[in-house]
């Protein structure tokens, strides 16, 4: 069988930016329908790539060949030229002849984009849809998108992935969005050091390998040990560490989840909690029958909640829903229309600011976080070395004293998040904050975040992140109607209704109602649950042993094929363990569900 011939290809591509190599020798290739995730730290060079697989760039070394006859469309991170013309009459000069006229008025339509706005008068988002709608609508061979989904709401999210999905070309694609890139990869590139490995599998099984690459490459390279730890210490941060942080943070959300549902009423009813707090947790917000409009636009509709102090609650709605009306109203900056809002006295607001309009770009980090001088900065009213709390953040010491007008936008960013998480609060307010972090700064947020005792309203269209942070989902639903559900946004996604199906819906419940129903697990589970803690501790065990035999630096020399079987053995072990765990955790909170029913 013949196989089909690529686009697009790189062979043996050098690119450099003075004495750093981007690109070291990079071969790759994409074929029709491809889908090619690429991932890498930030700085690592991917829009660089992508830059260059366009055309738009020209290598030192190497060569780039297209089919002939093939184009290529690409979303890069600039904005729409600030020209006096329409946005419709712009996109229809980059319209593929093919097309039909109402593909582009619904992409339009779909991206929230004024047909008649002046290019000159688009906000920054504005701008970055009418790029994206460019490349959608110009019909490309090859599709190249770096963070596609900024800017939009999760309605159009999903509205881009069917789109994606549907589109018969290759398609390349940056994000930060892992729900976006577990969708739609089905192959990996990883460009790390100037190298690019490629996997033949998906984003979802991206960390386990690369946490694969970095052991052998650490164990196997001993002499370089040095230069290795300096040049992996982001990947150990953003890929080992994280994975060994995720069942501890699995535990606690769940924790905080089942101890927060206890308080609701009925999944996706806005219901008022007991009046006792929980294990001493103490009011925050109390809102009841709030409405707000603004002309004869109804933003919130009799919105009631309380919200207590550890809560994290996640606000998600299509732009102009309302969701920053919604956080002004809480934090009492505008007044309502109707209803009463009771706020906890003393309340301390760390508000993420995306702008970076708190950044003194002639400072370096150093500086930013000691504004008195010194090397101490006060974390949470601690004092600290400020090297020591700029490592947290995965700054180095020549970038502690490098001005930030050097510094990229994601590194900025990072010395934001540090600056205000050292700053005690009680509140914390992320407002989109996912739209220009990179994944190695929402690691580092999700941690903070995991250890904040306060509580955290987070304006966001990251399902990933909402997952990975929130206990509780506040979504707009139309018409002022704001509706509450417990857990992350998988839960919210489970758990919603279509209004179409809502009188079907209650009909069932109305019959559950008088169904008896089960009181405890099976037979087989409850077996399962009473052996799977002997099986999680014997597993531990192994793991012990397969690391303690890993340990011994001289197993590769004496043993190569023994040393690959070992790693291949480590890593099929903790795959094993994790799904026990998790599956442990499951069985845990089935009982505890079918307790408390019973007891009800």
């Amino acid at each position: 069988m013949t196989k089909t011939p690529p686009l697009l290809t790189l062979n043996d591509a050098h690119l450099s930016f003075g004495a750093r190599a981007i690109l070291n020798d990079v071969t790759l290739s994409l074929f029709p329908r491809d889908r090619v995730c690429l991932v890498g730290r930030n700085g690592s060079g991917k829009s660089t790539l992508l830059k260059v697989l366009a055309g738009n760039l020209e290598l030192d070394k190497g060569s780039r060949f297209l089919q002939p006859g093939l184009r290529v469309g690409i979303l890069d991170q600039s904005l729409a030229p600030s020209d006096p013309i329409s946005t419709i009459d712009f996109l229809k000069a980059q319209m593929a002849k093919t097309m039909e006229p109402h593909v582009l008025e619904e992409t339009l339509s779909h991206l929230e984009l004024d047909p008649q706005a002046l290019l000159s008068s688009l906000s920054g988002g504005g701008s970055r849809r009418v790029m994206l709608a460019k490349a959608l609508v110009g019909s490309p061979d090859v599709l190249l998108l770096d963070e596609p989904t900024n800017h939009l709401d999760l309605v159009t999210i999903e509205w881009l992935e069917d789109t994606l999905k549907a589109y018969q070309g290759a398609i390349l694609m940056i994000s930060h969005d892992r729900s976006f890139l577990s969708r739609m990869s089905q192959r990996t590139f990883w460009l790390d050091r100037g190298n690019l490995r490629s996997m033949e599998k998906s984003y979802p099984f991206f960390e386990e390998w690369a946490e694969d690459i970095i052991e052998r490459e650490t164990r196997t390279q001993e002499k370089l040990a040095q230069k290795i730890a300096q040049e992996t210490h982001w990947l150990h941060r953003g890929v080992t560490a994280r994975r060994k942080r995720n069942m501890g943070r699995l535990h606690r959300l769940l924790d905080l989840r089942q101890e927060r549902k206890q308080h609701q009423g009925p999944q996706g009813g806005v219901a008022f909690t007991s009046q006792e707090t929980v294990g001493g947790s103490k009011l925050v917000f109390e809102a009841k029958n709030v409405s707000k409009s603004f002309e004869d636009k109804i933003v919130i509709k009799d919105f009631s909640c309380r919200i207590l102090k550890g809560d994290r609650i996640g606000i998600i709605g299509p732009n102009g829903s309302g969701k920053s009306t919604l956080i002004k109203l809480l934090m009492g900056a505008i007044t309502q229309d109707q209803g009463n809002i009771r706020r906890a006295k003393n309340l301390e607001l760390a508000i993420f600011d995306q702008t970076q309009s708190s950044l003194d770009l002639e400072l370096n980090p150093w500086q930013t976080l000691c504004e008195q001088g010194g090397d101490q900065v006060l974390v949470q009213n601690e004092p600290r070395h400020v090297m020591g709390y700029l490592q947290d953040f995965l700054f180095d010491r020549n970038q502690a004293l490098t001005p930030l007008k050097n510094l990229s936008g994601g590194e900025r960013n990072r010395l934001l998040l540090a600056k205000i998480l050292a700053k005690p609060s009680t509140i914390l307010v992320l407002d989109e904050p996912t739209n220009d972090l990179d994944m190695e700064t929402l690691d580092l947020l999700q941690e903070y975040l995991n250890d904040y005792e306060g509580t955290l309203l987070l304006v966001s269209h990251d399902r990933d992140f909402l997952d990975r942070t929130t206990t509780h989902i506040f979504a707009f639903e139309g018409e002022g109607h704001v509706q509450i559900y417990v857990g992350g946004y998988t839960d919210y996604a489970a758990q919603r209704v279509p209004p179409v199906a809502l009188k079907v819906e209650k009909k069932k419940a109305a019959v559950a109602e008088k169904q008896k129903t089960r009181e405890k697990l099976s037979y087989k589970e409850d077996r399962e649950l009473s052996l799977l803690p002997q099986e999680i501790e014997v597993m531990n065990g192994k793991i012990q042993a397969l690391e303690d035999a890993l340990a011994d630096s001289s197993l590769y020399e004496r043993d190569p094929k023994g040393f690959e079987q070992t790693i291949s053995q480590l890593q099929k072990t903790r795959h094993e363990l994790e799904h026990k765990e998790e599956r442990w955790l499951e069985l845990l909170v089935k009982q505890e569900e079918l307790e408390k029913g019973s007891a009800s």
